[in-house]
């Protein structure tokens, strides 16, 4: 027995000292900052790198639909040269007979201006226009659904922050209702009422939950850490949530008013309609290349010597032409065929895709509902397991200080109301969490 004690003793001098020891190494930490969820958001869409390259992308489809649009004014280009020429020398006996050396204009030069007007090729430059507005489209909806995720991360990491500041305090008030509690084993110790070992296993209980308080803290500065570089904050920047979210206040709709909302504003569907949309488009671009081109095309010509008509004169002219140019492209008939069915099978696979996304779609919003009703049962009995563990508590303990209890009952009594407290908040915080990812599910985040 004397062994047993010696060796309760030293475990809590030694706990004791390892507490002692880590708080004098921990670092000298500010005061946290208390911000809303709201705050968070609002930063997280400023600072975030995935929404600027998301947002980069959306503006690099709008500026291709200024440059399709482009397409429909008329091209210029201009050409100048400017050359020296040699005697022509003109073999009338063969290359090895006499010579005789016709004399050329040495110095000539020719500088010109083409335009060209495109007036029909098959629609293809309202078809490229309507293809980047239906890729901007995408990428606008791509930058909505990175949105909603950045939200639902940060919410993610809001609420795992209020779990611990949770976890704490609960911790906290405990650390000091043991405290209380150890007080009254200790007098009754003196007073011969108790063993020794009621007194070292209160000891250890105590020691116990201050450790586990140290492990808490830690894991606050973790999560704060996390929702500080998403937020674009240093990442000694302590967060503290503003209050405490509970699902009581939770507003919720029935699984037919989720799916007809998952149907009307999940980004994934409208990113899948946009798709078939742009393959539609796209199909119709390849079936214009055996359509008739026709084009205005002008032509201004400054140069020297004139050869444009015989007999030639040796001093610059001048010359403006216009005209009114058609083709047809006979070989794309045959060559443009297998490119044909190829973008419908496309067009047809994007349809099938939007069809499989729907289904999908229906699968992950009965999942998060379940999941979340489930949960709310969960914060229910949880509620109910911390009325009878606050009563089995209560019970014990003057059993105990009665004389009619052993401390293990005590401290058993004790650990199950703080874990029944803990998982309270845990079942809160899940349901919280099960809620916000149906809204982002939805496409209401």
């Amino acid at each position: 027995m004397r062994n047993y004690i010696i060796k309760y003793s030293l475990t809590v001098m030694f706990a004791c000292c390892l507490i002692r020891l880590k708080a004098q190494q921990l670092p000298a930490q500010r005061e946290p900052e208390t911000m809303t969820l709201t705050q968070i958001w609002q930063q997280a869409e400023v600072n975030s790198k995935r929404l600027h390259i998301s947002l980069l992308e959306l503006n690099k489809s709008e500026q291709g639909i200024q440059d399709a649009l482009a397409a429909r004014l008329p091209e210029f280009s201009a050409d100048a040269n400017a050359e020296k020429a040699s005697d022509l020398p003109i073999y009338t006996d063969g290359l090895l007979g006499d010579v005789v050396q016709h004399n050329v204009v040495h110095t000539r030069y020719k500088m010109g201006v083409d335009g060209y007007l495109n007036i029909y090729n098959g629609n293809k430059v309202n078809y490229k226009v309507r293809e980047q507005q239906a890729l901007a489209q995408i990428a606008g909806e791509k930058h909505k659904q990175d949105i909603s995720s950045i939200k639902l991360q940060a919410v993610t990491g809001y609420l795992d922050l209020q779990m611990g500041y949770m976890f704490r305090e609960l911790i906290v008030s405990d650390i000091n209702d043991q405290q209380l509690q150890f007080k009254r084993i200790k007098y009754n110790y003196d007073q011969g009422v108790v063993l020794k070992s009621d007194i070292l296993r209160a000891q250890l209980k105590l020691s116990h939950e201050k450790l586990s308080l140290t492990t808490i803290n830690n894991n606050i500065a973790i999560a704060s850490q996390k929702l500080d570089i998403m937020i674009g904050a240093p990442d000694t920047h302590l967060i503290r949530p503003a209050s405490n979210m509970t699902p009581d206040s939770l507003e919720i709709k029935s699984y037919e008013g989720y799916i007809a909302e998952a149907l009307g504003k999940s980004y994934d569907r409208h990113i899948a309609k946009g798709t078939i949309s742009l393959s539609d488009i796209q199909h119709s671009m390849v079936k214009a290349n055996t359509s008739l081109k026709l084009g205005l095309y002008a032509n201004f010509t400054y140069a020297n010597p004139e050869t444009f008509l015989y007999p030639y004169y040796l001093h610059p002219y001048s010359l403006g032409i216009v005209g009114l140019k058609a083709s047809f492209p006979i070989s794309a008939f045959y060559l443009n065929k297998h490119k044909e069915k190829a973008a419908a099978i496309e067009a047809e696979q994007s349809a099938i895709r939007a069809s499989d996304i729907e289904d999908k779609l229906r699968v992950q919003v009965n999942t998060a509902y379940l999941r979340f009703k489930e949960a709310m049962e969960k914060v229910e009995e949880a509620r109910l397991n911390v009325s009878q563990a606050t009563e089995n508590q209560r019970i014990v303990r003057n059993t105990y200080f009665n004389q009619t209890a052993l401390v293990t009952d005590l401290l058993d009594a004790d650990v199950q109301l703080l874990q029944s407290k803990l998982d309270l908040v845990t079942a809160q915080i899940t349901a919280l969490l099960q809620f916000y990812q149906l809204q982002d599910i939805t496409g209401n985040l």
